[in-house]
């Protein structure tokens, strides 16, 4: 169990320490402030600030994290990608704030150079956790205000599931928002044109959220049987895709109309494209189209609750997609679920074999301890 203390307040400092099982985070009013200012960037940058170090937040392991990158047919790999499947992270229990476990997984698909893509990579975790940190904190300190009573030793709070996932929603915002912002400002300063999509998954508690910015996509595959009508009542398993994000092109009815209110036209070259340049409506820097309706807002898939039906998140770089659908991807985790080679590898494989002409990236998320049952597995009725 947690503790919070609050110390200070007769000179005008309020600090506040979250004491979990594995770190401590100290925020003083100075540090808010900063943080109300800025952002995560003003919070690492401020001499205000204590120095914050996540990486006891991190827990070791992949096993969660099926990840495969490939440069592919271009002459740059610009593609970033990482996977978090264990990060401790403060939430607000009943008597305080105690701990739980988050996964996070990310691809970047940059575009005009890797300065964008790699920022994004780089930034990700620490900004999120320390958005997470800090609005937790708001949260307590509003939950003490409001609940507590002259001559309690101890406060109780109304803990909900919805009170800390929207936590979890709002610092991935306002990382994707951060990073955005100060990539901007190093292309300003650097006259970089470099761009790229976002695609984030976080999951907790057997619920999963997603945020995309872009052409990236994330599905999950999900076991299904059949009748096999032409086998006599055989029992057919599969896996089959279901979508979790929809693609920002500029020609999507509600993509084109916020392009076109800001002054910019869509025109087809080769696809469609924003002023006849990007081919996706939405992503981190791009400065030069940000005045024509880009924007690097991420499209929300709310938390969803996966079921026990629910065998793979995959998460990859519009590259995977150039000549396979979702469902191929799908067949290709159940084909090679006993092989020696790692799942996210045999979709780069197969991608890059069929003749993707872009940089290839996928994370591989395995749901289930046990593998589905194979394609060919029939259970006679």
């Amino acid at each position: 169990m947690a503790e919070f203390s609050m110390e200070g307040e007769k000179v005008g400092l309020l600090l506040v320490t979250f004491l979990c099982l594995s770190y401590a985070y100290e925020v003083s009013v100075s540090c808010m402030m900063a943080y109300d200012e800025g952002g995560a960037s003003a919070v690492f940058n401020s001499p205000e600030c204590h120095r914050w170090d996540f990486s006891t937040a991190i827990k070791n392991g992949t096993d969660n994290c099926l990840i495969a990158t490939h440069q592919g047919r271009r002459k740059y790999q610009e593609d970033r990608i990482t996977c978090y499947p264990r990060v401790t992270v403060p939430v607000l229990g009943e008597d305080g704030v105690e701990e739980a476990s988050v996964g996070i997984a990310a691809v970047f698909d940059g575009h005009g150079g890797k300065e964008a893509s790699e920022m994004a990579s780089q930034k990700l975790i620490d900004y999120f956790l320390l958005h997470v940190v800090f609005n937790t904190y708001k949260n307590l300190f509003s939950h003490s205000k409001e609940h507590e009573e002259p001559g309690q030793n101890s406060l109780k709070f109304k803990v909900d599931d919805e009170s800390t996932l929207g936590i979890l929603e709002k610092a991935l915002l306002r990382t994707i928002q951060d990073i955005d912002s100060e990539f901007t400002q190093e292309a300003l300063k650097n006259d970089y044109i470099s761009g790229s999509t976002a695609i984030v998954v976080l999951w907790m508690n057997g619920q999963i959220l997603v945020g995309n910015l872009g052409d990236s996509k994330a599905l999950v595959c999900s076991r299904k049987t059949h009748f096999d009508q032409e086998n006599e009542g055989d029992l057919v398993t599969t896996l089959q895709a279901k979508e979790l994000t929809m693609d920002h092109h500029p020609d999507r009815d509600d993509e084109k109309a916020r392009i076109e209110a800001a002054g910019g036209v869509v025109l087809v070259v080769g696809v469609p494209r924003v002023n006849g340049i990007l081919a996706v409506s939405r992503s981190i820097g791009d400065i030069r189209l940000k005045r024509y309706g880009v924007i690097a807002e991420p499209e929300i898939t709310g938390w969803r609750r996966l079921s026990i039906e629910d065998w793979y998140v995959v998460i990859g770089s519009d590259g995977i997609f150039e000549r396979m659908s979702p469902q191929d991807v799908c067949d290709i985790l159940l084909d090679n679920k006993d092989s020696s080679s790692s799942l996210a590898d045999c979709i780069v494989h197969n991608a890059f074999r069929k003749g993707s002409g872009d940089n290839l990236s996928v994370i591989v998320i395995p749901l289930r301890q046990e593998s589905p049952p194979s394609l060919e597995h029939k259970q006679q009725i």
